[in-house]
């Protein structure tokens, strides 16, 4: 696509507003509120975030992963801990996410601290997982450079065979994130590039100050 075409594509939001009043003051309320209604208009992926961390030397990092609960204030996402984000997340705790939901316009951006589930957390969810998803984070080496989909696919029959009949247990190197958020911000596309956007920012008592940002 030429440069001239690319610059030219745009669209007008117009599906919603925001004000400070007709929010939650619990952002976590405010969430599953969305949440919900992205569920229920059938958003595609609506659980889907773009995860950013950030390497040793400072460059930023991007990948979408799955939502895979809302507990006590915190985001809960799994992954194998020994992936680029798990080895960044060691390094370095801080993180952001993002929803972006095409279809009511909406898009909800957090930053905050994240830090490994417990064994028994992440032992719950993984055998909840369907039977294939086990057995394929068993054996893949996430993140790592291989030579092609044949060996992957070859180690995952190998590794089928031999747990044939038995429990598929987590392997030490794959669990649960739990992000506690610092930073919460509501966008709610709006005419003219006007957009609606409510932050709310964690105070040092726990409690949540509301704001409303410039779009």
């Amino acid at each position: 696509m030429k440069q001239n075409e690319i610059s030219g594509i745009r669209r007008e939001y117009t599906k919603g507003k925001l004000t400070k009043c007709s929010v939650s003051d619990n952002p976590f309320t405010q969430f599953d509120e969305w949440l919900d209604e992205a569920v229920a208009i059938e958003e595609e992926e609506p659980t889907a975030m773009i995860v950013a961390t950030v390497s040793p030397e400072g460059h930023p990092s991007t990948r979408t992963v799955l939502l895979k609960g809302v507990e006590d204030g915190k985001f809960i996402f799994y992954t194998n801990y020994e992936s680029r984000k798990g080895q960044q997340l060691a390094a370095n705790p801080y993180i952001s996410l993002s929803f972006v939901w095409h279809k009511p316009e909406r898009q909800v951006h957090i930053e905050g601290k994240a830090e490994k589930c417990s064994p028994e957390e992440s032992d719950a969810y993984f055998a909840s997982r369907p039977y294939k998803s086990r057995i394929g984070a068993r054996i893949s080496p996430q993140s790592k450079v291989i030579d092609g989909r044949i060996g992957i696919i070859r180690a995952f029959a190998r590794e089928a065979i031999r747990l044939a009949g038995q429990e598929v247990k987590r392997p030490d190197n794959w669990g649960g994130f739990a992000v506690t958020p610092t930073r919460m911000e509501f966008w709610q596309g709006r005419e003219n590039r006007l957009h609606d956007r409510i932050l709310y920012t964690r105070l040092a008592d726990g409690n949540w100050k509301k704001e409303r940002l410039a779009p």
